[in-house]
C-alpha cells in the first residue's frame, strides 16, 4: 500500500521520498540469536534478506531500506535521548511490570488474562517477563495537553477518524511516563547518558555498559527522521520533514500517534503531517494472521501463484486500507480472475486485437468533443473518484472507482460490437466505417487511461499495456520521471499523435485453481 502512494506521488511529479525497514533491536532477537548460537548481528542481517527478497518479488520500490542497526540511527537515536534530556524531559526511576519480548513494556490493562497466564494480545505465545529494573523515562504526562490540543486542531493528522477518535479516547484517560531505557542489555543502541546526567562515552570512544541501552520503541520511531537526514544532514532532513505520511499498523498506533509526536516536539521537530493506520489481514474465523500462527500467507509463495502485480492487485482489492479484513486463499484466486484475467485482461487484449485485425495496425484516435464519446464522460467521473480515493489512502476503494470504468469499458464493446460494424465495413457501409473507427479509438483511449491510471498498483504490468497500443511509457522502474500524471489522464491527451498497435498479449491468465468454496 504505501509504495503504491509513493510511486503515485511520483508519477505526480512530487519530491517524494520512500522508506521500508526493519526494527532489529528487540529483546526476542537476542534470544532467538543465542538459540542459533550466532550474535544478534549476524541474525538479522540473515533475516534482513528475507525483507528486502520480498519487497522485490513485490516490485517494492524505497528510496531506503533503513535498518536501526545502521550507523547513522544509531547517531539519530543517541542525540534525540540527548535532546530530551536537554529539555528535562526524561528522569531516572524504576520501573516494575509486565515486558513482552516480541513488542516491549506493557501496561495491565493492555494484557490479557488466559489459562496460562497473563499474555500479551498482539504475541499470545510469547511468555511475558516480569521485570524490575531502574530506567530512564519520558515525561509523557507533561504534552497531554499539547497532544490532545493537536488532535483537535488536525482532524487530518491521524486517520480514519475512527482510529483517531480511539488514540483520542486514550489520551483523555491520562496519559503515564514510559521507559526509554533497558537497564543490562547488551543488544541495542548504546543510552548516551549515564545516572549523573554526563556523557556515558568514555575517552576511548566506547560506551558505559553501565548506562544500558534506549528502549527499542524509542529506538524504532526515530528510524524516520534518520531516513530523512536527521542530524547529519540538515539540508536533506529540512527538505523531508515533517513526513507527509506514516503508513502504520493499528497494533502500533499508539507509539505512532501519542508517544513518537511527543519525542519530536521534546526535540524540537515537529511531528508528522498525517499517520494512516491501517488493520490487519483476518484468516478464516476472524483470527489475526500472523507467522507465529501459522495461518499467514507467504509471500514467496504468494507472488509464484498471482506474479508480482497480481499479488499487489488482489491484496489491495481485497483487503480494506482502513479496517480488518477476513481473507482467504480462494478469495483472492477469485478476486484475479474475475478483475484482471476476465475484466480488464479480456478487455485490453480484444481492444488490441480488433483494432490490429480490423485497422489494419494503426492506431485509431479517440473523439475529443464534448459529449461525443460516452467512454470520455464515464472517464472523467471515474478518474475524479479514483484520485480522490487513492490521494485519501482509501486504496481498495480507488481500485473499485477503477474497475467501475473497466465494467463501463467492457458494456461499451458490446453495445457497439465492433465485429459486426467491421463486417458492413468491408461490404462497403462507409457510416459502419466511421462508427467502427470511432469506437476503437475510444477503446484503445479507455485502455491508454486505465494502464497509466492502474500503474501504482500494476507497474510492471502497466509499461506492456501501453506497448501493445504503441505508446511509449515515459516513467522509470520505480514511477520516477516523465510528465505529470495529472496530464497523462486526460482524455485524448496523445490524440493528435499518430502510432501503430502491436501485436497482443495476454496480461493476466487465468489460474487453473479455482475456490473450493461457493
Amino acid at each position: 500500500g504505501a509504495d503504491v502512494i509513493a510511486r503515485w506521488h511520483r508519477m505526480k511529479g512530487d519530491d517524494t521520498r520512500f522508506l521500508t525497514g526493519t526494527d532489529e533491536h528487540s529483546v526476542n532477537i537476542a534470544q532467538r540469536a543465542a538459540e542459533e548460537g550466532v550474535s544478534p548481528k549476524a541474525f538479522v542481517d540473515d533475516k534482513v534478506g528475507l525483507f528486502t527478497s520480498a519487497e522485490a518479488a513485490l516490485g517494492i520500490t524505497p528510496d531506503r531500506f533503513i535498518r536501526t542497526t545502521d550507523p547513522d540511527h544509531v547517531r539519530a537515536a543517541q542525540e534525540m535521548v540527548r535532546r530530551a534530556h536537554a529539555n528535562g524531559d526524561i528522569y531516572l526511576g524504576t520501573y516494575e511490570g509486565w515486558y513482552c519480548p516480541n513488542e516491549g513494556f506493557k501496561a495491565a490493562s493492555d494484557l490479557l488474562e488466559t489459562a496460562g497466564g497473563w499474555r500479551c494480545p498482539n504475541h499470545p505465545d510469547v511468555t511475558l517477563q516480569w521485570l524490575t529494573e531502574k530506567n530512564w523515562f519520558f515525561r509523557l504526562s507533561a504534552y497531554q495537553e499539547r497532544l490532545e490540543r493537536w488532535f483537535l486542531d488536525n482532524p487530518g493528522a491521524v486517520q480514519p477518524d475512527y482510529r483517531r477518535n480511539e488514540m483520542l479516547g486514550f489520551i483523555r484517560q491520562g496519559l503515564e511516563d514510559f521507559s526509554i531505557s533497558r537497564a543490562g542489555a547488551t543488544w541495542g543502541i548504546p543510552f548516551p547518558i549515564g545516572e549523573d546526567g554526563q556523557t556515558a562515552q568514555r575517552e576511548d570512544g566506547s560506551w558505559d555498559p553501565e548506562a544500558g541501552t534506549i528502549y527499542v520503541w524509542y529506538d524504532a520511531l526515530i528510524n524516520y527522521i534518520t531516513g530523512a537526514g536527521f542530524p547529519d544532514d540538515p539540508e536533506s532532513f529540512a527538505r523531508y520533514w515533517p513526513a507527509d505520511l506514516h503508513v502504520i499498523g493499528k497494533d502500533i498506533a499508539r507509539f505512532h500517534t501519542i508517544y513518537w509526536p511527543a519525542m519530536l516536539w521534546s526535540a524540537g521537530l515537529e511531528a508528522p503531517r498525517k499517520v494512516w493506520i491501517h488493520g490487519w489481514l483476518l484468516a478464516a474465523g476472524g483470527e489475526r494472521m500472523s507467522k507465529s500462527r501459522g495461518n499467514f500467507l507467504d509471500p514467496v509463495d504468494f507472488v509464484a501463484a498471482f506474479g508480482s502485480d497480481g499479488a499487489r492487485y488482489v491484496t489491495l482489492r481485497e483487503v480494506a486500507f482502513d479496517r480488518d479484513t477476513e481473507v482467504s486463499w480462494d478469495g483472492f484466486v477469485r478476486r484475479y480472475n474475475a478483475d484482471l484475467a476476465n475484466d480488464f485482461g479480456n478487455l485490453v487484449n480484444r481492444t488490441v486485437s480488433m483494432a490490429g485485425r480490423y485497422l489494419g495496425g494503426e492506431r485509431p484516435a479517440p473523439r475529443t468533443d464534448d459529449g461525443s464519446s460516452p467512454l470520455a464522460v464515464a472517464w472523467a467521473q471515474a478518474r475524479d473518484e479514483y484520485v480522490r480515493r487513492l490521494e485519501a489512502c482509501e486504496l481498495h476503494d480507488a481500485l473499485a472507482a477503477l474497475w467501475g470504468f473497466v465494467g463501463e469499458a467492457n458494456r461499451f464493446v458490446d453495445q457497439e460490437q465492433p465485429w459486426t460494424l467491421a463486417k458492413a465495413a468491408k461490404a462497403g457501409d462507409d457510416a459502419a466505417a466511421t462508427r467502427l473507427r470511432e469506437a476503437l479509438g475510444d477503446l484503445v483511449e479507455a485502455a491508454r487511461l486505465l494502464g497509466t491510471a492502474v500503474a501504482p498498483f500494476l507497474p510492471a504490468t502497466a509499461p506492456r499495456i501501453l506497448a501493445q497500443l504503441g505508446h511509449a511509457w515515459p516513467y522509470g522502474p520505480d514511477s520516477n520521471g516523465g510528465p505529470s500524471v495529472g496530464h497523462e489522464l486526460v482524455w485524448g491527451a496523445h490524440a493528435a499523435e499518430p502510432g501503430s498497435m502491436a501485436a497482443p498479449e495476454p496480461l493476466f491468465p487465468r489460474l487453473d485453481v479455482e475456490p473450493a468454496g461457493p
